[in-house]
C-alpha cells in the first residue's frame, strides 16, 4: 500500500507539473501571438497614419529634416479648396460614380439573366458552354486588356473625335461581363429548390416572373455582394481607364477616372519645383474615404452572400 500512495502521489505531481507547463506554453504562445499582430497592424496602419497627419501639415512643415509625427499647425484647407481644385477631384468623382454605377446596373442586368440560364433553363450545350466560360477565368486579365482596346479601337471609340456617350462606353461596355458573378449566382440559385420552379411552371408562372418574384430575394445577399464588388472594382480600376480616357478626347481630364486622374494631376508648386504633397495626401485621403466605409459597414454583407453561394453544383 505505501508503495501504490507513493505511485499515486508522483502520478499526480507529474500531472500537476505538466498541467502548470501547459499553461505557461500557452500563455507564451498567446503573448507571442498577440505580439506578432500588433506588429503586423502598426506595419499595415502605420502609412494611413502618415498618409493623414501628413494630409494636415503645411509644406514647409513636410520638407523638415526631421520629420514630425503630428502636424504642429492643422491646414484643413489642404482638404475643403486645394485638393479639389488641383486635382480636379468634383470632376473625378462624378465620372467614377456613373461609370460605377451604370456598369454595376447593367452588369447585374446580365449577371442575373445568365445565372439563371445556367442554373434553371434546359438546352443544348448548356454545360459545354458553362465550362467554356469558367475556363476564361484562368486567362490573364492583361490579354483581355488588348482585345478589348482592338474591339473598341474598330468601333471608333479611341479617336480625338468621340462624343460624351462613346467616352463613357469605353469604360463601360468592354467589362459589363463577369464570369466570376455568374459562376457565384448560379451557385446561390442551385441552392433553390428546382420544386418551387416546377410548381411555378405548372402554375403558368413565366420564367422572368419566377425569377423576379423568387430567385431574386432568394439570393438577395449574393446580389448585394456582387454589387458591392462591382462598384469597389469599378472604383479601383486603373490600368483600362488608364489606357483609354488619355487618348479618348483633346481635353484628357473629361472622362478620367479618380484613379488614373488623381496620378495624373499636377501638385508642383508655383515657381518651385517642390511637390505640395500635403495637398497630394489630402486628395488621396477623400478618394480613400468612400472605400473604408464600404469595408467597414458593408462588410458582413459581403461576406454573408459570399457564404451563401456554396459549392454545389
Amino acid at each position: 500500500m505505501t508503495e501504490q500512495k507513493k505511485l499515486s502521489v508522483m502520478r499526480e505531481r507529474n500531472m500537476q507539473s505538466e498541467t502548470q507547463k501547459n499553461k505557461i506554453g500557452k500563455v507564451i504562445a498567446q503573448i507571442l501571438c498577440y505580439a506578432f499582430l500588433i506588429t503586423m497592424a502598426f506595419v499595415i496602419l502605420f502609412p494611413f497614419y502618415w498618409m493623414i497627419i501628413s494630409s494636415l501639415k503645411t509644406v514647409d512643415e513636410y520638407y523638415l529634416t526631421i520629420p514630425t509625427f503630428f502636424p504642429k499647425t492643422i491646414v484643413l484647407k489642404n482638404y475643403f479648396w486645394d485638393a479639389f481644385e488641383t486635382a480636379n477631384l468634383s470632376r473625378l468623382f462624378f465620372n467614377t460614380v456613373l461609370v460605377g454605377v451604370v456598369s454595376t446596373v447593367l452588369s447585374l442586368v446580365i449577371t442575373v439573366l445568365s445565372a439563371f440560364a445556367f442554373a434553371r433553363l434546359e438546352f443544348k450545350g448548356k454545360n459545354a458552354l458553362f465550362a467554356a466560360l469558367l475556363a476564361t477565368m484562368m486567362i490573364p486579365g492583361e490579354l483581355f486588356t488588348i482585345t478589348n482596346y482592338q474591339t473598341v479601337a474598330n468601333w471608333g471609340w479611341v479617336d480625338y473625335e468621340v462624343n460624351w456617350f462613346e467616352g463613357y462606353a469605353v469604360l463601360i461596355v468592354p467589362f459589363l461581363v463577369s464570369v466570376f458573378y455568374i459562376y457565384l449566382l448560379r451557385q446561390n440559385f442551385l441552392q433553390i429548390p428546382n420544386e418551387l420552379y416546377l410548381a411555378a411552371k405548372v402554375d403558368g408562372t413565366s420564367d422572368l416572373k419566377y425569377l423576379w418574384k423568387v430567385m431574386i430575394p432568394l439570393a438577395l445577399p449574393t446580389l448585394i455582394s456582387i454589387t458591392i464588388l462591382k462598384m469597389m472594382g469599378s472604383w479601383n480600376s486603373y490600368v483600362w481607364p488608364n489606357l483609354v480616357s488619355k487618348i479618348a478626347v483633346d481635353q484628357p481630364n473629361t472622362y478620367k477616372l479618380i484613379t488614373n486622374g488623381l496620378r495624373g494631376a499636377n501638385f508642383t508648386l508655383e515657381g518651385s519645383d517642390r511637390v505640395n504633397f500635403p495637398v497630394q495626401m489630402a486628395a488621396v485621403v477623400v478618394v480613400s474615404i468612400p472605400l473604408f466605409l464600404v469595408f467597414i459597414f458593408l462588410r458582413k454583407y459581403i461576406m454573408k452572400g459570399v457564404s451563401r453561394s456554396g459549392i454545389k453544383g
